[in-house]
């Protein structure tokens, strides 16, 4: 694959924005960040990218509904998308999955997780 592909970050910790960023990037991916849900969900529908990485607390938007608004659209709705979240209940997981999560990665992560799921993600046909 000649062309670097597109994740959509949105976290609103800076620092995790930043580390998530800086780990797709040196695993060939290019990032678009947002820090809002909203933002996101504006960065999907405009870019079209091959993954979501989505924080499940986020201010305006959560994950959660971000994630059921790109699954109740036909554009988005095959659209890898990873839930990323210090809630590590398995109540909270399985929710995330109910909803549509294609992975859920629980904070702290370690980078060579996020590399592997994003891999495996992106290479799986309806994320463009």
């Amino acid at each position: 694959m000649s062309e670097r592909p597109l994740v959509v970050v949105a976290d609103d910790e800076e620092d995790i924005l930043m580390l998530v960023d800086a780990t797709l990037r040196a695993a060939g991916f290019d990032v678009m960040r947002a820090q809002t849900g909203v933002q996101a969900l504006e960065l999907v529908r405009a870019h079209a990218p091959r993954l979501a990485v989505l924080d499940v607390s986020m201010p305006e938007l959560d994950g959660l509904e971000v994630l059921q608004r790109l699954r109740g659209d036909e554009a988005t709705a095959s659209l890898p998308i990873v839930l990323l979240s210090a809630l590590a209940q398995e109540s909270d997981v399985a929710r995330g999955y109910e909803l549509g999560a294609s992975k859920y990665l629980r904070k702290p992560f370690r980078p060579s997780e996020l590399i592997a799921i994003a891999r495996e993600l992106a290479a799986q046909p309806g994320g463009e």
